[in-house]
Parts: C-alpha cells; structure tokens; sequence
C-alpha cells in the first residue's frame, strides 16, 4: 500500500494484498500474505479491528472509517481521529510505560495503525459482567491516571513543550465534540439519538427538570472545553481496558484531547459504579461479594492515583507551576499546595463521574453492564439506582471526601428502589 493511496476501508478479504508489503507486519505474522488469517473483532462504535495472523505470530490492525459505525453513514466523522489516536499512544507510552499497545506502523492516508496484539487479554467490561477478577488491576489504573495526568501538565512538561502538544491535539475537534454532546449535553433534554430502558421516565424527567443540576454539568463541560491541564485519553472506562487475570493495558484513545486532570479517573470511577450496579441481573445471590470487590477497585484506584500523584510531585516537579523556588528552596513545604491541585482534581472527577453515570443510561451510547440485562423491569430498576446516584455526585462532588465516602453512597443506593 503506498503512503498516499486515496483511502479505502480494509476488509477481510482485501487485507491481506494491500498490507502485505508492510515491514511492520510481515516481520510480527509472516512475509506470505497467502498464509496470513485475519478477522475483524471491532465491536465499538466507531472503527474496523482486524487480528491478522500468520506463521510468526499476531498484530492488531485498526482503521478509523469516515462515519460513526454505530450510526451509520448518515454521521460522518473525519478520518485524522487515527492521527491524535497515534500520537496520544505514543505520548502514554513514554508518560506510563507499559500501560497501552507497542505502535508497530502508522498510515495517515489510510487512517490505519498496526499495533501489538494482546493476547490473551480480553475487554475487562466482559470480565466484569462475567464476574471475573483481575490481579493489580486498582493499582494499574491508579499508577497510570496519575503518570498521564502529571507528566502531561506544566507541573512536569516545560511551557513550550506543553503549548506545542495542545496546539497539535486541538486539531482534533470533532471527536470531542461527540463527548460535548453525548456526555454533557444530551442526557439533559430530548435530544434525537436519546433512548433510554423503558419505566425510568419519572427519574428522567426528574433530571431534566433540576435546573441547579444542570448549570453543574455545564459548568463541567465549560471546563472541559477550555482547561487544558493535561492530555487526557477522553475515553477511558471498562471497555477500553483489556485484561488477564494478572495485567492491563490501556486502548482506544483516539477521543484523545487537553482537559481537567480528574477526567479520566472520573469517567473511570462512573463506569465501575455502573458495573456494580448491575451485578445483581448478572450474579443473582452471589453479587454482594463480587460488588464489595468491585468497590475495592474503585477506593484502591484512586488511593493509588492520589500516592503516585504525591511522589512525583515530589520527583518530578519541574514546570513552571508550583516551582520549588517559591516553596523547598525557601526551606517551605508544598505539600499543601499539592492537596489544593489533588481537591480540584477530585472535584473535577466526581462531577464527571456522576455525567458518565447519566449518559450511559440515558444518551445514544449504553454499554453492555445493562443492556445484558434482558429483564426491561430489573434493569430500569437497576439503572434508576445509578441515575440517582450520579445526581446526588454531582451536587455533591464539591464535599466529598474521598472514594471512601462515594462507596458507601453507592452501598446506600444499591438497596434503595426509585422507581
């Protein structure tokens, strides 16, 4: 495939001739594209995943399409998502090593990155559902949020370094522009692509008529539209984690973009609350032990974020903002300096935890911890008590004292019926 071809979708079929001239690939599956296999695994809402394999082993192969595959092409989308999507990996990679995919060959006429094949981790969503545990997944999660939220602001990057990589991912307008819809904006009124489990009609309704709620998600989503902390993945919840009962790696950042440091571990947080929520359709008797793991996970991530935080504000604290010079050097501590930057993050992060809530029920995205759940009675049930959950954090995220605290409201709502 030459650099500049005119872009055209790969298919199973088609594959194998187009991409068999590639280093990248023949060296990782094999130099006889006849003796290659490959299947498109992509499950999401936006791209084709092919797994190409061969004599030598396995690469992912993924190509953005110019529409949202979800939708169809009624929506379309610009293909230069894989352009940020390349570059952000290849920033996470440098800022958390070993948290996402080896880049292996990137194609930004094609619209194509070729990347390591995990194997044999799967979507930690799946597991989940399935009730499945992972070792060192809290730990993982948390070590990594803090290293990108860190190493991507000007309390590690120098100015100039920081400026130029915003300018570079301000490109990337219109895939933000999905989350400014479909996460800030279109859970709070009767938007087109709304749908949502029937019987939750009275908490909808409840919700959009709670004027103070909404002026709090808006003023989130002014922030996240205009702060440009750090470089955050945009996207990061269960299905864009891939796990063994052991490991995990970080995929899919291609909603990549500059915003609030406590973006990601909030999105993070609201998609675990959600798979809590949802366990009883999914382990009947059995799912208060795993949802009392579940609730580990969330306490012991963000306890890892706010440590690894601390140590490199400690080690690594060499912006321009919050130099030593006006703290150690002067024999100061900055230590409360740190906790006023650690309580907006978290302020920040309970906010957009309780939105994630809101729109994964009611927006045109949901994700399977609830759609699974084919008793529309049981799940409206359940959903309701997500929903409520997510309001009272974002009138609340300003006072909470910690994923302790978020924890027990969450023990709380799981045995209360709102509907």
């Amino acid at each position: 495939m030459s650099p500049s071809a005119e872009y055209k979708a790969l298919s199973v079929e088609t594959l194998p001739a187009r991409l068999g001239g590639i280093d990248a690939i023949t060296s990782g599956v094999g130099a006889d594209p006849s003796q290659w296999s490959v299947q498109e695994v992509g499950d999401g809402n936006l791209n084709l995943v092919f797994i190409v394999s061969g004599p030598i082993g396995s690469v992912i192969v993924k190509q953005a399409l110019p529409y949202v595959r979800l939708v169809g092409d009624s929506w379309p989308l610009p293909l230069y998502r894989a352009y940020y999507e390349y570059h952000a990996l290849t920033r996470q990679a440098a800022r958390a090593p070993g948290s996402v995919p080896s880049v292996l060959h990137f194609d930004e006429d094609q619209a194509l990155i070729v990347m390591e094949f995990l194997q044999p981790h799967v979507i930690l969503r799946r597991k989940l559902i399935n009730g499945e545990r992972v070792e060192g997944l809290a730990a993982f999660l948390g070590e990594f949020c803090a290293r990108t939220a860190f190493r991507g602001s000007e309390l590690s990057m120098a100015s100039a370094d920081k400026k130029s990589d915003v300018s570079l991912f301000a490109g990337n307008v219109e895939i933000p522009a999905i989350t400014e819809a479909l996460v800030f904006t279109d859970p709070y009124y009767d938007a087109e692509m709304n749908n949502h489990t029937k019987g939750l009609e009275p908490v909808v309704s409840a919700l959009r008529g709670d004027v103070p709620l909404k002026v709090k998600v808006q003023q989130m989503l002014q922030s996240f539209a205009s702060n440009t902390e750090t470089m955050v993945h945009g996207d990061l919840h269960s299905g864009s984690i891939m796990s063994t009962p052991s490991s995990s790696r970080i995929i899919d950042p291609e909603f990549v973009q500059y915003g609030p440091m406590g973006f990601d571990i909030g999105m993070l947080c609201a998609n675990f609350l959600m798979a809590y929520f949802s366990q009883p359709a999914h382990r009947g008797a059995d799912a208060e032990t795993y949802q009392g793991w579940i609730l580990s996970v969330i306490e012991e991530t963000c306890a890892v974020f706010e440590a690894e935080f601390r140590r490199l504000w400690a080690s690594e604290r060499t912006g321009m903002l919050y130099p030593a010079a006006l703290f150690e050097d002067q024999g100061q501590d900055s230590v409360p300096a740190c906790d006023a930057v650690l309580a907006g993050i978290w302020r920040d992060a309970w906010c957009v935890c309780g939105i994630e809530m809101h729109r994964r029920c009611l927006s045109l995205a949901h994700n399977a911890d609830f759609e699974e759940i084919g008793d529309m009675t049981v799940r409206a049930r359940l959903e309701a008590r997500n929903l409520m959950l997510g309001a009272d954090l974002i009138r609340m995220c300003d006072n909470l004292s910690g994923a302790g605290a978020v924890c027990d409201m969450a023990r709380d709502f799981n045995g209360r019926d709102f509907l």
